[in-house]
């Protein structure tokens, strides 16, 4: 495999697709050498295979607002790679969702159902539809158009999607009830981030947030540090980022910075549990702005306008929001400000340029394929209970989403350590890779 020609070719069958490009030149970076050393991996054309999804889904969504008037939205669902199990990946409802964005994600998500060793393969889905600013009767009649589209190709044992941006417990109600009604069976597996006591799970809505935080908590001993006291700066304010917040608490660090779109809240003596509970009432309001944490708590948050949560000090920096949120500018800021750790949390959090600084700073930093695992890892967890008729304990499914956690950070240390260093993008990438090629020249040319 020779990167160069195969990016080279990729550009020009799918050009204008920069999010895609830049997902798929990052692993194939990270995988080159070892790829080669497999002659066998190179006849089958894995490579070429890989890169490109088994299918995408394109489809027309209308609907009608309150005022009466009809609106239409584009809908997606690619389906990237099956060689490991059914499809499995979020659906995001963001007004910037396009093809090239969710086939970013869709690819990445291969690697990250990789990592979690369970039998889930990798897929992604969504819609340019905006909620903000929507309300419940609108977004419940465009969750059932979204359906009407796509319910005959999903299914527990074909593709099960989960919510992700602007798709919480709410969006996840609205899009069963419709599959439900559609598909004339409770096939509650179909869609996972339901609530609990129809088929949701324990500490699903927590688990990427907690997922990360125990990844993180790893990085921090790996240099004989704790988490107790350690200053943590989180983007966004939805479900990922409640749940870390909520965790990082726990472990004794403090948040001492979340953000939005409309600029940044610095909590100085670190979030408390009444503020994180108020998160779930931001994520509900459909405002998306995180000054109403500094209006609610005035003398705890102050808001800044059109700063990042990386203009904060802080020792640990966790993007939760969105893809490239980070830049390489906001990574030269946190580096000055004496940063400690990097753990993107959002699928592919950091620019290129960002990954490059922190890295040449001799930062650990981790790559969101294998620190937000823990949300589809528990997602997997919940089919395994639909499947068997069976609800696990809070504590349980903890127990089994840490060791999944902990299990991944080995597998990272494994394939990414050189000398006293640990590459964790490297680690991440080889480990995912290595079981999705196995099992695709086990079941041949297909």
């Amino acid at each position: 495999m020779k990167v160069k020609e195969i990016m080279k070719t990729l550009e020009a069958k799918h050009p204008g697709e920069k999010e895609y490009l830049q997902a798929v030149e990052e692993v194939l970076v990270s995988i080159e050498k070892v790829y080669n050393e497999h002659p066998e991996f190179e006849k089958a054309k894995i490579i070429e295979r890989l890169v490109e999804p088994d299918r995408i889904f394109t489809f027309r969504v209308t609907w009608v607002n309150d005022k009466g008037e009809v609106c239409t939205n584009l809908g997606y669902r690619v389906q990237f790679n099956a060689a490991l199990g059914a499809y499995k990946g979020g659906l995001r409802f963001h007004p910037a969702v396009n093809v090239s964005m969710l086939k970013l994600l869709g690819f990445e998500q291969i690697f990250k159902n990789s990592l979690t060793n369970l039998p889930l393969g990798g897929g992604k889905g969504g819609a340019d539809f905006d909620p903000t600013g929507k309300s419940d009767a609108e977004i419940m009649r465009f969750c059932q158009a979204f359906m009407y589209e796509l319910w005959r190709n999903i299914g527990p044992d074909q593709d099960s999607p989960a919510g992700d941006v602007g798709v919480g417990g709410r969006e996840i109600g609205y899009l069963y009830g419709a599959y439900k009604k559609l598909a004339r069976e409770h096939s509650t597996g179909a869609l996972t981030g339901k609530s609990y006591g129809w088929g949701g799970s324990l500490i699903r809505p927590e688990a990427t947030g907690f997922g990360a935080m125990y990844y993180v908590e790893r990085m921090v001993k790996q240099k004989k540090e704790n988490m107790k006291g350690k200053k943590i700066a989180l983007s966004g304010f939805g479900n990922v980022a409640w749940g870390a917040a909520t965790k990082a608490v726990e472990m004794g660090a403090k948040v001492v910075a979340i953000s939005g779109p409309d600029g940044v809240c610095e909590i100085k003596d670190g979030i408390t549990k009444e503020m994180i509970d108020y998160m779930l009432d931001m994520r509900a309001s459909n405002r998306n702005k995180v000054e109403d944490m500094a209006t609610k708590f005035p003398k705890l948050a102050k808001f800044t306008a059109g700063k990042k949560a990386w203009s904060v000090k802080c020792d640990i920096a966790m993007p939760c929001a969105f893809q490239n949120e980070l830049s390489e500018d906001d990574a030269k800021m946190l580096i000055k400000n004496g940063v400690k750790y990097v753990a993107e949390v959002s699928n592919m959090g950091c620019q290129p340029g960002a990954i490059a600084a922190f890295q040449k700073a001799k930062l650990p930093f981790a790559p969101g394929k294998a620190v937000n695992a823990g949300g589809v890892a528990t997602s997997g967890l919940e089919i395994c209970q639909n499947a068997g008729h069976i609800n696990w304990t809070a504590e349980e499914v903890d127990v089994k989403l840490h060791k999944i956690m902990n299990d991944i950070y080995d597998m990272c240390v494994e394939y990414g350590k050189k000398g006293n260093t640990i590459d964790y993008v490297k680690g991440a990438n080889i480990a995912g890779f290595m079981r999705v090629a196995k099992a695709m020249l086990a079941q041949g040319i297909i």
